[in-house]
Formats: structure tokens, sequence, C-alpha cells
């Protein structure tokens, strides 16, 4: 099995430019980059926010890194510590050097992370696919984490043809001429193509090639196996999902997990109503576990 890494050097270094670009413009002031070893390549994660109090750790969406997060930072980081993770094999600035073959995997990759860290009691929040990576860690390795809040998670329900074409329609606006942007975002129902410096980013991701597994159905009897608190918060007209028929699921499968479907919102809650977003994140990570 193959890793994820650039078409050549061309285009590493188009995309380096364009990052380091982005963390200028929309990296909070201060944060900390550190490059993290693990058995899957070396991990870049940012800290943030005071040195003591329970951290939040932030895993992004497939294709995306810790930037994808800057909106939340500032709020987040006034509270408690914030680790933003690059995840390994995403487009950023981590280098993977093995295969993630499948969820246990990346569930492996990420105990390192925080076992690394020295982070044996945070709150773990993903996005989509770093949400699904994050119930696959509760779920094999359960007690590391305090809880989870998880952002129109992948994992819950098989993607349709829908969400597919949501993703080819959203990448054609993100292509579009600047003002034609924002017709284009409410047409195809997806906020993050208003983000320009993130849009600039994708693009010149596009030499990169991702060579994770695929966010896998999760059966009941792994869903059932949750134990931590968790918020799972929806976007009522997501893409990924039928979020009411998600709802029922995990209240039928984890009865003391929180669920909030958030009105007008789509798969890329984070941009559709980031204080929505913001507010779970800190009302989950004050709570105390048990």
């Amino acid at each position: 099995m193959r890793i994820s890494e650039f078409r050549n050097g061309k285009a590493e270094a188009r995309f380096r430019t364009a990052y380091e670009r982005a963390l200028t413009e929309l990296g909070p002031r201060p944060w900390t980059p550190l490059d993290v070893p693990t058995g899957y390549g070396t991990t870049r994660v940012y800290r943030t926010g005071p040195a003591e109090g329970r951290p939040i750790v932030l895993l992004p969406g497939s294709g995306g890194n810790a930037l994808m997060w800057h909106a939340h930072l500032d709020a987040l980081a006034a509270r408690h510590p914030v680790i933003a993770v690059d995840t390994v094999g995403e487009p950023g600035a981590s280098v993977q050097s093995a295969p993630v073959a499948d969820g246990r995997d990346a569930a492996a990759w990420l105990e390192e992370l925080l076992t690394a860290l020295d982070l044996p009691a945070a709150h773990l929040v993903g996005c989509s696919y770093g949400g699904w990576i994050a119930l696959n860690h509760q779920i094999h390795h359960p007690g590391r984490t305090t809880g989870l809040t998880l952002v129109d998670t992948a994992g819950l329900a098989d993607p349709g043809r829908r969400f597919y074409t949501w993703i080819i329609l959203g990448g054609l606006a993100a292509l579009a001429p600047r003002p034609l942007r924002p017709r284009l975002a409410r047409l195809v129902g997806n906020s993050a193509v208003l983000e320009t410096e993130l849009m600039a980013l994708v693009r010149a991701s596009t030499g990169f090639r991702r060579r994770l597994p695929p966010a896998t159905t999760l059966t009941d009897e792994e869903l059932g196996r949750l134990t931590a608190p968790a918020l799972f918060l929806l976007g009522e007209r997501s893409a990924l999902h039928d979020s009411r028929a998600v709802a029922e699921r995990v209240h039928r499968l984890v009865p003391a997990a929180r669920v909030e479907i958030v009105p007008g919102a789509g798969h890329s809650l984070p941009t559709d109503d980031p204080a929505a977003v913001t507010a779970g994140i800190l009302g989950m990570a004050a709570r105390r576990a048990g």
C-alpha cells in the first residue's frame, strides 16, 4: 500500500509556499509548531492557549489541515490549551512514512501522537474524516481522552452519490472568480469556498496524492462501544448523510451521547455556523468525564 505524497518537487514547493502564506494570514498569535515522530510519519501540530487546563485536540476533515480551525482558535484558546493537528497523510506539514490501512491504523497513529504529547485527558474534536478517526480512537483506545465533539462526522452512514456531487461542485466553485463565489456557495451549499486563503491552499494541493483509507461506516457493535461523553453536531442540510436518520441511529446505539442538528447548516458546518461549533466544543470540553 502506498503512502500520501506530492507528485513531484515542483508540486510540493508550490504547496509549501501557499501553506506558509496561509499560516501567516490565519494562524493565531502566539502558537508553537511541533513536529512529533510516530510510526506512521512525522506529525506537525500547533499549540496555542494557556499552559494549564484540559487540552482540546483538533482534527481536520479530509484534504484539510490545522488551518481549517482558524476561525475557532481564539475563542477556544481563551479557555483551554489547544493542539491543532495536521493529520498524517493529508496535505499539510506532516510527512507520512508508513501506510494507514484502515480505522485501526488511524487510531494507532492518533494514540501514538497523544502519548508523545503527554495528553492523557484531552478532549478530541474531529470534523468529517477527523471525526471518523476520533471515533476509531475511542473504540480501539478507550480511556485515553475525556470526551468527543464530532462535527458532521463521517462513519455514521454510507455516503451516497449526492455527497460526491457536492464535493465536485464545491471544488468547481472554489476555482471560480472571487466575485462569483458567494452566489455559487449558496447554490452548492458549501460556505467553505468563501475562505479565500484556505481555497488557495486547496488549489495548491492538487499535486498531492492522498492515500488514506475511506471512512468506512462503523457497525452497530462498534458505535455501541463508545463510553466517553460525546456531542454529535450534525448539519441539517448535510450532503454527507441524512442527519435525522443518523441522529436516530446515534440515540439508539449511544443513548448517553448528545446529538444536535444545527438548523440551516450543511456538511461545511464549521463555516456555516462557526458559533454553534465553537459553543459545542467549549461546552463539552468543560464537562467532567464519567
